[in-house]
């Protein structure tokens, strides 16, 4: 029953039961286990339920609710009935589970009157197990793309009235809450089932919003939560055009989820960067962009910011996704009317040779939080070596170093070997006796606190600039060995230096120590300088690998051997008694007479009882200094000897030969790598140094140049950086529809039919065009000279 006073006023209603008081006292019996489940706390985050099952379903235990009981009055006029006859005209849940599963609509016989006389609704509270209904039931039974019943159930929620409710049913289990019947036909990829909810009202903005749906370390599905995203991530572009163009609700493309992830977003994030993949995501991709603009053609869909703050090619940046990261840089549309969504647009075309510009839109780190500055600093990405050799970033790091990088960079050197030169001369000419010495007003005393000051001042901006590169970068282990670690070495060498000035203001001779220690490091830190050349750099990567990787897991296990012989060997030997030195018969004073007892106690040489001397003396038997001189005042020979032999052979033989073997395999293995490494090593250099120039010099200096790319959009004003390519594969691939005049800004026109055939597939038409995706040959098939270029050297450039 229902009252309503309006549309918009309070509805009230109440839902019948007919089961009889048998069933009843059942389902109460079953509530009694409500406390033990919910004293469940060890499986917070597991399902409720499986989202479906071929076999016994888990159904939801039943709420306590308030429900019209058709039975009240057969007591009383004395009407019974036997539970057969009661189980074959009525429909529970399971029942209905059961009909729906199989596809037989012979199962749903007399649904409709038994609804209609028992006064149910197909929506009623009784046919949901965790908001799962018969019809998300049905729709995860498809069989070849169609279940019968379908039809049959929305035909009885209509007749019903209840077809809005019905259609928009969602689950509501934490785990797989929010998927409604839409998701469920979308991912079953039937597009005639998408078409059938929509119209009878189904929400398109629906949200999928439960653990399973979002991303974690578990198994998990995220595809942006709309319906519209999972159509886009699960390649049914079909199904993306008509929930964008149908006449009954349109889905808004500009619809995020509770991440802020558009449907780029989400196409981002489900990328894996192989090269199906990335075919499929890169054509829908551009599909999208392409139908948006035709339907709506002032929206900018890449410029919508997630909760993080990042487009859909920040992300991209972010999570390593290089394949359709440089489909995107690259993308080049050549309809005038999808000119405008393009990021690469040729300006001229001479043989091999293509004048390209490149939108620097969110690429140049002139802006804040750009692409630049997130493949740079993001120590978490994997890849992001890699990434920055895709063009244009790879020419423009090579235009900042050029134009005012390189220049810093040996400035930067020259000043820090003037600060060497005096922390050296200090060092040296310290002086003797307890600190801190008076000054001496000479002319050498005052040179000697200028350059203590110096050095002071210098260590200071190290220490600072190490706390800030630490708390922006946030290095990790495993980071380290592509970033390096010289700012964590400059940031020590500051510290070491700090210590030695606050022991030294205290009057400790302790100073000295770590004044030598941090003198030693800047002199190692000098190495740093070596990644603005080329092959110094490698060097200076191959070391930074060996240290982290072979020497660290070679000290680890040698420190064990090292301490566990030295222990093994101190606990089997016997203190030599001490020797009884009295004066000899006749000894006088002189310089032969024996020495006494507290003098020889000073003289004595250690024995190997000292664990110290022991651990020293092990040692030099693994570098080749060790000798046979042992004291005879041991329990065990055999035993004594036994441990010797193990310990020389586990790792004089042993350890040393396999980190012989484990630094050969490094150098092989990072050879391929270790130029992108040093590149990538330069590039935080110069992002480094482009921080410390002030926001004038920033502007004088910023690469590119400011262009109207005159697109069907009006005035299009772009800062793009220009480049140059050859590339002999698709010189004369566009011979018909290229126009070959460097001077010319807009080189296309419409093929003839006299164009000379092409040669081969260009590798961005097999990018942009999925139906295209035919290998080609590796080696291309001789063809006959074209006429156009026939005066060019066929050599490679």
């Amino acid at each position: 029953m229902k009252r309503s006073q309006s549309p918009e006023a309070f509805v009230f209603s109440l839902e019948t039961d007919d089961r009889s008081d048998e069933e009843t006292s059942q389902g109460k019996a079953v509530k009694k286990d409500l406390l033990v489940s919910a004293l469940r706390m060890g499986e917070p985050d597991r399902p409720k339920a499986p989202m479906d099952t071929d076999y016994q379903e888990e159904m939801e235990e039943e709420k306590p609710k308030i429900k019209f009981n058709l039975n009240f009055d057969k007591g009383i006029r004395g009407v019974e009935e036997s539970k057969d006859e009661r189980d074959a005209k009525r429909f529970d849940i399971k029942r209905l589970f059961e009909a729906v599963a199989s596809g037989d609509v012979m199962k749903l016989d007399g649904l409709h009157q038994y609804l209609h006389h028992s006064m149910k609704k197909l929506t009623n509270s009784e046919y949901q197990s965790y908001g799962k209904n018969v019809l998300l039931k049905a729709l995860l039974n498809l069989r070849d793309g169609r279940n019968n019943t379908v039809e049959f159930l929305l035909d009885i929620s209509q007749k019903m009235g209840d077809i809005k409710e019905f259609v928009n049913a969602t689950y509501t289990d934490s785990y797989y809450k929010g998927q409604s019947a839409l998701h469920i036909a979308i991912e079953r990829r039937s597009s005639y089932y998408v078409q059938m909810l929509v119209s009878k009202g189904t929400d398109v903005h629906a949200r999928a919003c439960g653990k399973f749906f979002q991303p974690h370390d578990g198994a998990n599905f995220y595809f942006g939560e709309l319906p519209l995203s999972l159509a886009a991530c699960t390649n049914q572009p079909e199904v993306v055009d008509f929930l964008m163009e149908n006449e009954y609700q349109r889905a808004d493309v500009r619809e995020a989820d509770s991440l802020g992830n558009t449907m780029l977003h989400a196409l981002v994030v489900v990328a894996d960067n192989t090269r199906e993949n990335t075919d499929f995501v890169t054509s829908m991709y551009d599909h999208i962009l392409t139908a948006t603009a035709r339907l709506h053609p002032t929206w900018r869909l890449e410029d919508i910011e997630n909760n993080q703050g990042l487009t859909p090619l920040k992300l991209a940046a972010k999570t390593g996704k290089i394949g359709l990261f440089a489909h995107i840089l690259h993308r080049e549309f050549t309809e005038s009317h999808n000119k405008h969504l393009s990021r690469k647009f040729t300006e001229w075309v001479y043989g091999p040779v293509h004048s390209s510009l490149y939108d620097l839109a969110s690429l140049d780190s002139y802006e804040d939080k750009s692409v630049l500055e997130i493949l740079v600093y993001g120590s978490d990405i994997p890849n992001r070596h890699e990434m920055l050799q895709v063009e244009p970033l790879n020419r423009l790091l090579e235009e900042k170093w050029s134009r005012f990088a390189a220049r810093m960079f040996v400035l930067s050197l020259l000043v820090y070997l003037v600060y060497l030169s005096v922390f050296t001369v200090i060092a040296y000419n310290k002086k003797d006796g307890e600190p801190p010495f008076p000054m001496e007003h000479t002319t050498e005393g005052y040179l000697y606190v200028s350059g203590q000051l110096l050095t002071a001042l210098a260590s200071c901006y190290f220490f600072v600039r190490g706390i800030v590169d630490m708390k922006r970068k946030r290095p990790k282990l495993q980071t380290l060995l592509i970033d390096g670690y010289s700012e964590i070495l400059f940031f020590i060498q500051a510290v070491l230096f700090l210590v030695s000035a606050v022991l030294y203001c205290l009057g400790r001779q302790e100073y000295l120590g770590f004044l030598v220690l941090c003198l030693a490091l800047s002199w190692v830190n000098l190495l740093y300088f070596s990644r603005g050349y080329r092959h110094m750099g490698i060097y200076s990567v191959m070391i930074q690998k060996m240290i982290l990787c072979d020497i660290m897991r070679f000290l680890l296990v040698y420190i064990v051997f090292l301490f566990g012989f030295s222990a093994a060997v101190v606990t089997l030997l016997i203190e030599p008694p001490v020797r009884n030195i009295t004066r000899g018969r006749g000894a006088g004073p002189g310089l032969f007479r024996p020495l006494l007892a507290e003098e020889a106690e000073g003289c004595q040489k250690p024995t190997f009882r000292n664990i110290s001397y022991t651990t020293l003396e092990l040692f030099k038997f693994t570098i080749g200094m060790g000798d046979l001189e042992f004291t005879e005042h041991y329990q065990y020979k055999e035993v004594f000897y036994v441990l010797l032999i193990a310990y020389i052979i586990l790792t004089y033989i042993l350890l040393l030969n396999m980190l012989i073997a484990l630094m050969s395999r490094t150098v092989e293995k990072i050879t391929m790598e270790s130029t992108s490494i040093w590149k990538l090593q330069r590039a935080i250099t110069i992002m480094d140094l482009e921080k410390r120039l002030p926001r004038c010099l920033k502007r004088k200096l910023r690469c590119g140049v400011e262009k109207d790319l005159g697109t069907t959009t009006g005035e299009d004003l772009r800062w793009c950086f220009r480049m140059e390519e050859v590339n002999w594969n698709k010189w004369n691939i566009n011979l018909g529809i290229i126009n070959e005049d460097p001077g010319s800004g807009d080189g296309h026109r419409q093929p003839s039919a006299s164009s000379p055939p092409q040669r081969g597939k260009s590798w961005r038409g097999f990018f942009r065009g999925v139906s295209h995706r035919n290998l080609e040959p590796r080696h291309r098939q001789p063809t006959p000279p074209s006429t156009e270029m026939s005066l060019l050297s066929p050599t490679p450039v």
